[in-house]
């Protein structure tokens, strides 16, 4: 919406509720007087006016995983509630009394761990997550060496699995590779379940935070990555957030689009703290699109409309009452003031509201 249609809406609803206003004309004796509208005078001020626009967006988590079973086909004996985060070395379900335990890195695991095994990327993955957790792997390479088996072995041991499956070696489908730690979105699967090689058990996302939204093309030159915007919750608590993604291409429109291809935004963000676990919850995106710095400003509810177009306000200050024209310039939405200018005002000066 341009600024000054905007200015004008808001001005032209200022003018109906303001029965002060000068313009309108005498009541006559005989009917009855028009109710009044209190007002308050308020200092015209200088400071900075930022336009803003709003698009809806969902308050979720960034990221989306589908873990897969590898272990041989058996009984599903454990899951991990949802909701829950699981860290390095954490286990997220198990089959037939076998732990699958979460590791960090980029490659899906593919084989079994065990020495005699080529080199590989793999392995200096699992080293990797062995040093950090404290199990003392060796050097961290490609060769699975006999410090990693130790290092296995003792992990095993922590674990508390039965002497017998204490063998420095990890069966394919022992662990699961993912990019860092992980909140469980959905159990796919119930205990007591039969599950084999290739059965989804659950879907997962990261412990990231982030809201998501679809703007439509012609306002895709708002935002980039790296740019401040605000977000609203559901909570009226206004955060201040920035944003990590903005997709390249469009896509076909969505409900409430006009009709116009969009493309996805992502903005990272943290919850404060009393806002609870909230997922899927809706929120606007306040995005700046301009700022005027060392303005003067009045209230928008401060403006009148002059019939015939333009606006003015009305300064109380010492004196007679007077109309002075005003040009409006930028309107802030969140803080409710408008930058005018106007020969002969100046800040200080007090203009006329109506009483909320």
């Amino acid at each position: 919406m341009k600024i000054r249609s905007l200015v004008a809406a808001v001005a032209l609803t200022a003018l109906v509720v303001a029965g002060w206003l000068v313009l309108r004309p005498a009541t006559p004796a005989a009917t009855t007087a028009a109710p009044t509208v209190s007002t308050t005078a308020v200092p015209v001020t200088v400071g900075d006016v930022a336009q803003r626009v709003q698009i809806a967006g969902i308050l979720e988590y960034d990221r989306n995983y589908t873990v897969i079973n590898h272990l041989p086909t058996g009984i599903l004996t454990r899951t991990t509630a949802e909701g829950t985060t699981v860290r390095r070395g954490g286990s997220l379900y198990a089959v037939s009394g076998t732990p699958v335990m979460l590791m960090y890195g980029d490659s899906a695991a593919y084989r079994s761990f065990a020495q005699g095994m080529s080199d590989g990327v793999d392995v200096r993955q699992l080293e990797a997550n062995l040093a950090a957790l404290g199990l003392e792997p060796g050097t961290v390479d490609n060769h699975f060496s006999s410090a990693t088996a130790q290092a296995i072995r003792r992990w095993q041991t922590v674990r508390r699995l039965p002497p017998g499956d204490r063998i420095g070696a990890l069966r394919l489908g022992e662990v699961v590779f993912l990019p860092d730690a992980v909140r469980v979105h959905d159990n796919s699967l119930s205990v007591g379940a039969l599950v084999g090689p290739g059965t989804q058990v659950l879907s997962a996302t990261s412990t990231t935070q982030v809201v998501t939204a679809r703007l439509t093309t012609d306002r895709q030159h708002l935002v980039k990555q790296g740019d401040q915007v605000r977000v609203i919750l559901p909570t009226g608590q206004t955060v201040d957030a920035g944003v990590t993604r903005v997709g390249r291409v469009a896509q076909p429109p969505t409900p409430g689009a006009g009709g116009q291809p969009t493309v996805p935004v992502t903005i990272a963000m943290h919850l404060p703290d009393g806002n609870g676990d909230l997922d899927q919850a809706p929120v606007q995106i306040s995005i700046t699109t301009a700022v005027r710095t060392n303005v003067m400003m009045v209230p928008v509810t401060a403006l009148l409309a002059k019939t015939g177009g333009g606006y003015q306000v009305r300064v109380i200050d010492s004196g007679t009452p007077r109309l002075v024209d005003v040009q409006p310039g930028l309107y802030d939405d969140t803080a409710g003031t408008v930058e005018v200018t106007a020969p002969g005002l100046q800040a200080g000066v007090t203009v006329e509201v109506p009483l909320s």
